[in-house]
């Protein structure tokens, strides 16, 4: 067997996991460059270095293929964001590390986030329900510290519960702030997550009045 003969070899006996991985990476190169429609399993086949059928085996249809990238790369930006906060920090500290996360991840996975927030939103149907699902984990996750705050602060039962309420407002201000910066690449993710940590956790009365919340790092 000469030295492409084996090479070829080797590339047969992937695992299936590293495979799956590879067609994905593809997917989302291709889906975030054309949208749903107008990308074809072709060009991902050709970007990915696989065949179609292969495509078809191991992930299924185009819609299927699609559901996956959302699912993926959903999970890997809430897996960044829980992973960039420290559980030992100040509740307005967890705060800004989550956000310092999000748009970290943003920042340098464009295409997941074409993906998910552009293509996704914009096809609606099974493809919203993936959304759903990881916009409903995001709003957990920022509803916690919340509660915490209010609750370190001394706030009773009842002044926590518009916690959820706020966080459903946060993550979507924060979709939409990504969402912008897609186009304004120039404006670094830190300052973003800065703009939006003033926003929600000062308020607008305090930015007014000139007062700026800024982290305490070391």
């Amino acid at each position: 067997m000469d030295a492409i003969d084996a090479r070829q070899g080797r590339v047969k006996r992937l695992p299936r996991e590293v495979r799956e991985r590879q067609i994905l990476d593809a997917a989302v190169r291709v889906f975030s460059a054309h949208g749903y429609h107008t990308a074809s399993m072709d060009e991902i086949s050709d970007v990915a270095g696989v065949s179609k059928p292969m495509i078809y085996a191991y992930l299924g249809s185009k819609e299927d293929l699609f559901a996956a990238c959302i699912r993926r790369e959903a999970t890997l930006m809430m897996e960044a964001i829980a992973g960039g906060v420290q559980g030992d920090s100040a509740p307005d500290m967890q705060l800004w590390q989550g956000l310092r996360a999000f748009f970290s991840f943003v920042g340098a996975q464009r295409d997941s986030w074409r993906v998910l927030h552009r293509q996704a939103t914009s096809q609606g149907g099974p493809f919203s329900d993936e959304l759903v699902a990881m916009r409903g984990r995001a709003i957990e996750l920022v509803d916690a510290l919340l509660v915490r705050s209010a609750t370190k602060q001394g706030m009773d039962e009842q002044a926590t519960k518009g916690t959820s309420a706020m966080a459903a407002a946060l993550v979507g201000a924060g979709e939409s702030m990504a969402d912008w910066w897609v186009d304004h690449p120039e404006v670094p993710g830190r300052t973003l997550a800065t703009w939006l940590m003033n926003l929600v956790w000062m308020g607008f009365g305090d930015l007014v009045e000139g007062k700026v919340w800024t982290p305490n790092e070391d």
